[in-house]
């Protein structure tokens, strides 16, 4: 595997990191992370996916509901399992209440997120109640 895992540059793409350690499902979503500005690399925003790591660096980054804060101590050549990729981080803050984002803020892995009640078109459910509440009258 020569210059994929980055060894001749002394680094791996900042996506593939992420999605070699198991903190994401997919690569396209680690690279949403970054683009979207997320993720900080030992303090420094980066929006770029193909950004390099290196082993050392301090990376912070929202997972699901919770901000995570790891320091690379391995560069890996594949995704393996999780016993494999847990050996590629320390956990410098582990997961716990205070770390949780507020209950309103869309994680930039959930997508759209839900519609609010009311916009847009309606469900199934919201249109067969106003067509009940429409026959009553």
């Amino acid at each position: 595997m020569s210059g994929e895992a980055g060894d001749s540059n002394g680094g791996l793409r900042a996506d593939k990191w992420l999605w070699y350690a198991r903190f994401f499902k997919t690569r396209s979503l680690a690279s949403k992370v970054c683009q979207a500005g997320k993720l900080r690399l030992s303090g420094l925003g980066v929006v770029k996916p193909h950004h390099k790591v290196k082993v050392g660096d301090v990376l912070t980054f929202p997972q699901a509901r919770h901000i995570r804060v790891v320091k690379i101590l391995a560069l890996a050549e594949r995704r393996g399992p999780a016993s494999e990729a847990q050996a590629l981080y320390e956990d410098l803050k582990p997961p716990d209440a205070e770390s949780r984002l507020p209950r309103g803020t869309p994680s930039p892995t959930d997508g759209a997120g839900r519609r609010q009640p009311g916009a847009g078109r309606p469900t199934k459910r919201e249109r067969r109640d106003l067509d009940r509440l429409r026959e009553t009258e």
